[in-house]
Parts: C-alpha cells; sequence; structure tokens
C-alpha cells in the first residue's frame, strides 16, 4: 500500500485503533508472556490483551503443573507477589491406565 495511502487510513480511523504500537493477542501463556516482554522491550508500547475467560488467566491453570523456569526468566520477583500459584511439587506420580488397573510408570 503506498504511504499517502496507509497515511490516509490512519487518519480516519479512531485514535485507538491508528496507534502503530498495539499488540492484541489472548490472555492464554503465550500471549501474556508475549505482551508482558513487549511491556519490558517497549514500556512506551500500547498493548492490548483480549481474553475470553472472566478475568485474564481464568481458564489456564485449573490443576496445571508448571514449571516456573519460564515466569522465573520473566519475571524475577513473581513469587514475592500475590500469584495464583501457591503450592510447591513435592513429588511425581505417573500411572498407566486401564479399565481395570492403575500401574505405576517409573520417574528414574
Amino acid at each position: 500500500m503506498p504511504m499517502s495511502a496507509q497515511n490516509s487510513t490512519a487518519q480516519e480511523l479512531p485514535a485507538r485503533e491508528a496507534m502503530e504500537s498495539t499488540c492484541r493477542g489472548r490472555a492464554g501463556p503465550a500471549g501474556l508472556a508475549a505482551a508482558i516482554r513487549l511491556k519490558q522491550i517497549a514500556p512506551e508500547a500500547a498493548v492490548v490483551v483480549v481474553e475470553k475467560g472472566s478475568e485474564v488467566g481464568a481458564h489456564i491453570l485449573s490443576g496445571a503443573v508448571v514449571d516456573p523456569i519460564g515466569l522465573d526468566r520473566l519475571l524475577p520477583d513473581w513469587r514475592t507477589q500475590d500469584s495464583p500459584l501457591k503450592t510447591q511439587v513435592s513429588r511425581d506420580c505417573f500411572y498407566w491406565l486401564s479399565r481395570s488397573r492403575a500401574l505405576r510408570v517409573p520417574t528414574w
């Protein structure tokens, strides 16, 4: 699209729609991580995150086992803040399930 056409289109859009530094995505783990990282790299960027749940992250952590290494790297002080991750994993057990049995799988 020629530059003059881009400028006229941007001028016709409402201010919110015309912002060049807007990132839109879902509020799942990858979308939230991308939005947080973008704000870390470019604090002046306007970031919009769209979530289908009742609140951001409402459906992503129900019973999930999460390796916190990604959170540690993205938000080093997350453990000192209020977060939905409260319980540390103390052991893992894996089972092969059939109709009548549960066979424990070694985790060496």
